[in-house]
């Protein structure tokens, strides 16, 4: 894994790994946990390529992408922003933590465990790694 800044922006690369869905789902989290603001300005994709290092064309899909989900928008001549819709990133943000938890909830019942055994399992963890 290869650790790489654009701008303040931390990014985590595996060459191993689809970059266009790397870049994809670290700008999605970056977005939604509000690492970056409502209606602030991302590095254009000439940039992002650079200081990553991949190619244009897997930052433009990644764009693409983000536009499609809400998350951004371009403004002709200045760039591509950030939503300033506080709903937008909400929606976007809970749709996510759906899509985990029902992965989650699919892994631990693959493992043939109930709903209270899972439960059970998850108050531990918290308890012992003192998450909220």
């Amino acid at each position: 894994m290869d650790k790489r800044q654009v701008g303040t922006l931390s990014f985590s690369i595996d060459f191993g790994q689809p970059l266009y869905e790397q870049v994809l789902a670290q700008m999605r989290s970056l977005i939604a946990k509000g690492a970056i603001g409502l209606g602030e300005k991302i590095p254009s994709v000439r940039e992002m390529a650079h200081e990553l290092r991949i190619n244009p064309n897997t930052v433009m899909h990644a764009y693409q992408e983000l536009e499609r989900d809400g998350l951004t928008e371009k403004r002709r001549g200045q760039g591509t922003f950030v939503t300033s819709s506080v709903t937008q990133i909400k929606h976007f943000k809970d749709r996510l933590a759906a899509e985990y938890t029902e992965s989650f909830l699919e892994n631990m019942c693959n493992l043939g465990l109930e709903l209270n055994d899972i439960h059970n399992f998850l108050t531990k963890i918290i308890q012992e790694k003192g998450h909220r």
